[in-house]
C-alpha cells in the first residue's frame, strides 16, 4: 500500500467550484489547512501566485463523516441472510451457530493482520466516495485481547489510509458465551478490566453500550457510563432500536454524543437528547436489512430540533454497507428525510455525534482541508443516484486522495 504521506498535496486556490446552494465559490489551502474560502471574485491578493486547481464546475461538499460503524470483524455472514430470507428465525440461526457468536468466533481466530487487511478493503470503498472520517467500534472481540486488537487495527487504519479514526469500545455489545447467564460478571470485566486497560494504551476515543432486551440493562448501561466518565471519556448508546428501554434518557444524562438507532424513541427521550445536546445517529441500512417496519420519530426529532446523523452501520450481521451515497438515499426515501437534512447528516452532523465539530464536517476557515468535488449538476443528485459513484476529486487532511492525479 503506498502511505497516504506520499500523496500530492492539495495546497493552493481551488476555483471553479459551487457550493450545494449552486453559488460559485473558491478554496484556499496552506499546509493542509483551509485558509479561506468565499467568492471567486473576491480572492485576496495574497493567493494570486497560488498554485491553481481548477473545479471545472464541480459541486464541493465537506468531507463525509461515517458515525457509526463496525468495521474491523472477522468471517462474514452471508449464509444467514440466506438463511433468513429461507424463513428461519433469529432463534434457528444462533442455533446453527450464527448470529454475533459467529463474528465472535472469526474475530477471536483471526490474526491482527488478517483483521487490518479484510477491514482495510472495506474501508476503501467508503473512501473512495468521499468519507474522511469515520468512527470504528470494537465489540466483537469481547475479551481483553482481542478488543484491544480490534482497535489497534482502528488505529492502523488511520495511519495506513490517512483518514481521521475515531474508535469506540464496544466491549458490552452481547455476553460472549463464557459468560453466559452472567451478565453481571462481565459488565465487572468491562468496568474494572478491560475499560481501564484500554484507555490507559490510548486505544479508546468513546465508549458505547448495547442497551436493548436481548443485550444489557439500563443499570448496567450505566455501570458502563460511570466507568467512562471516571476515565473521562465520552459515551454513546445504542439506543430503543428494539424497544423503548429509555436509554436515550439516561445517555443524554451523562451528555452523550450520540444515540443511534432510536426507532422506539420516545418524547421524553426526544427531549432529554434535545437538553444534552445530543445527535441522534440514523442507521437506515440495519432499518432495510431487517425489514424493520417501525421508523424513527423524524418529524419529532425535526421539531425539536435534534441534530440527526446519517451512518452505514458497516458490520457483518444487519448492515453490510459499504455506501454511505445510498445511506444518504435510504434515509430520504425511508425515514423522509429532506435532501439538506441527509446531507447535514453526513457532514456537519456526523462529525458533532463523534465530538469532531471542531475539525471536520464543514467548510470551515482554520480546519483541516477535507472536501469532495462532485460530477453533479446539483447537491439533490447526492441522494437521487445510487449505484453511481459521482465523485471527481477527494481532498482529505490537506492531500488529494482521489483525483487529479492522486
Amino acid at each position: 500500500m503506498t502511505s497516504f504521506a506520499l500523496r500530492p498535496s492539495a495546497d493552493g486556490l481551488w476555483t471553479g467550484l459551487r457550493d450545494p446552494g449552486g453559488a460559485p465559490l473558491a478554496l484556499a489551502v496552506a499546509d493542509g489547512v483551509l485558509r479561506w474560502a468565499g467568492a471567486p471574485d473576491a480572492v485576496p491578493a495574497a493567493w494570486a501566485g497560488a498554485r491553481v486547481h481548477d473545479g471545472a464546475g464541480a459541486l464541493v461538499t465537506p468531507g463525509l463523516v461515517d458515525c457509526h460503524t463496525h468495521l474491523v470483524y472477522g468471517g462474514q455472514r452471508a449464509n444467514e441472510f440466506a438463511m433468513r430470507l429461507a424463513g428461519a428465525s433469529y432463534e434457528e440461526v444462533a442455533k446453527a451457530g450464527g448470529g454475533i457468536v459467529s463474528s465472535v468466533r472469526a474475530t477471536r481466530e483471526a490474526s491482527e493482520d488478517a483483521l487490518f487487511a479484510s477491514a482495510s478493503a472495506r474501508l476503501e470503498n467508503l473512501l473512495a466516495e468521499g468519507v474522511c472520517a469515520i468512527e470504528i467500534k470494537s465489540g466483537y472481540g469481547l475479551a481483553l485481547d482481542h478488543e484491544r486488537k480490534q482497535l489497534r487495527v482502528a488505529r492502523r487504519l488511520a495511519q495506513a489510509h490517512g483518514v481521521t479514526v475515531r474508535t469506540t469500545f464496544l466491549g458490552a455489545h452481547a455476553l460472549p458465551p463464557e459468560y453466559a447467564g452472567r451478565s453481571q460478571a462481565y459488565v465487572d470485566l468491562v468496568c474494572r478490566e478491560m475499560l481501564p486497560a484500554l484507555a490507559a494504551e490510548e486505544l479508546v476515543d468513546a465508549v458505547d453500550v448495547f442497551c436493548e432486551r436481548i443485550a444489557f440493562s439500563l443499570d448496567e448501561t450505566e455501570r458502563v457510563f460511570q466507568a467512562a466518565r471516571a476515565l473521562g471519556l465520552p459515551v454513546k448508546l445504542h439506543a430503543e432500536q428494539l424497544s423503548d428501554m429509555g436509554g436515550a434518557a439516561l445517555a443524554a444524562r451523562y451528555g452523550a454524543l450520540s444515540c443511534d438507532h432510536v426507532e422506539h424513541l420516545s418524547q421524553a427521550g426526544i427531549e432529554a437528547m434535545q437538553a444534552a445536546g445530543t445527535v441522534a445517529v440514523l442507521l437506515p441500512g440495519a432499518f432495510y436489512t431487517l425489514r424493520d417496519t417501525q421508523l424513527p420519530p423524524i418529524a419529532a426529532l425535526r421539531e425539536a430540533g435534534v441534530p440527526m446523523a446519517v451512518s452505514t452501520d458497516h458490520n457483518p450481521g444487519t448492515s453490510p454497507a459499504l455506501s454511505l451515497l445510498l445511506m444518504v438515499n435510504m434515509a430520504c426515501t425511508l425515514f423522509r428525510l429532506t435532501v439538506p437534512e441527509a446531507l447535514d447528516g453526513v457532514t456537519r452532523h456526523a462529525a458533532r455525534a463523534l465530538g469532531l465539530q471542531g475539525t471536520h464536517g464543514g467548510l470551515i476557515v482554520g480546519q483541516s482541508a477535507n472536501f469532495v468535488l462532485w460530477d453533479v449538476r446539483e447537491a439533490a443528485e447526492l441522494a437521487y443516484w445510487f449505484g453511481q459513484r459521482p465523485v471527481r476529486t477527494v481532498v482529505r487532511q490537506g492531500r488529494i486522495a482521489v483525483g487529479e492525479g492522486a
